[in-house]
């Protein structure tokens, strides 16, 4: 009983550990040649097939309730014309990161996971290694950079949409300004903002893609084995990415302080 126990704390712990010194492994393979263009391209290209419709259909009531519930409060205090820029930033800063790490991760990175697993079992990963070919530069690292890619501009089209949204529904059901609206873009929102959006998409995509390779290549236990290697890596990548989120938010609050109307 007590070396089940013990087994149960220590599983996290190692599991941990062990996507930590992958993810130093990666890091240390991005730099390593030659690149795989090819499979860089063909990941890339069949992450966004596969994200893109359903971002953008995430995309419009994300930016819908935002506006419908900062106007609200809003104009609780009589602040209507701060509308437009609190929408913005809670579009650029929170809800375009987020919602695209999330379609990354459920869509993309469970394919990847699945990918993965498959070879892990078939034994293609160890007779890779035993032709002197480095899985981690080979399979890993382009799908990596594809993820962050397909991340960085996914958080462009989630904010445009978001944004987009949020205004017609501010417009339309809160009988908001046009003008004003627009008008109040810049008066909390900032440059850093958008910037602060686009690192947070290449982090969470970094990360969805970390975790997705490692719990796919560690899958045991055939078919049944790869099914769980899945489902861990969207639940692991879903908790890592809140808290990554909420440090990445405190230390740009503390390092660019917010702009005052």
């Amino acid at each position: 009983m007590a070396s089940l126990t013990s087994s149960r704390v220590l599983k996290p712990a190692a599991t941990a550990g062990g996507l930590f010194a992958f993810g130093l492994d990666v890091a240390r393979a991005l730099f390593q040649r030659p690149f795989q263009l090819r499979e860089f391209l063909q990941q890339a290209w069949f992450l966004a097939s596969v994200t893109i419709i359903p971002t953008a259909l995430v995309a419009i009531p994300f930016g819908a309730v935002i506006a419908l519930q900062v106007g609200g409060l809003i104009k609780q205090f009589g602040a209507q014309s701060f509308t437009g820029s609190a929408s913005v930033l809670a579009v650029v800063q929170q809800a375009g990161p987020i919602a695209t790490a999330l379609l990354i991760a459920g869509a993309g990175g469970s394919a990847i996971a699945a990918d993965l697993g498959a070879r892990k079992i078939r034994e293609e990963l160890d007779a890779m290694m035993v032709l002197g070919i480095d899985p981690i530069q080979r399979l890993v690292v382009p799908r990596v950079l594809a993820c962050m890619l397909v991340a960085f501009f996914l958080n462009g089209l989630v904010t445009v949409v978001g944004v987009a949204g949020g205004y017609v529904f501010n417009v339309v059901l809160q009988e908001g300004t046009p003008g004003a609206y627009l008008a109040s873009f810049t008066a909390l929102a900032q440059l850093s903002d958008l910037w602060i959006g686009l690192v947070k998409a290449l982090v969470f995509g970094f990360i969805a893609a970390i975790v997705a390779c490692y719990k796919g290549m560690s899958a045991g236990g055939g078919p049944k084995g790869v099914g769980d290697a899945v489902n861990e890596s969207v639940v692991i990548t879903f908790l890592l990415l809140f808290v990554v989120n909420f440090v990445l938010s405190t230390v740009y609050l503390q390092i660019v302080p917010p702009k005052t109307g």
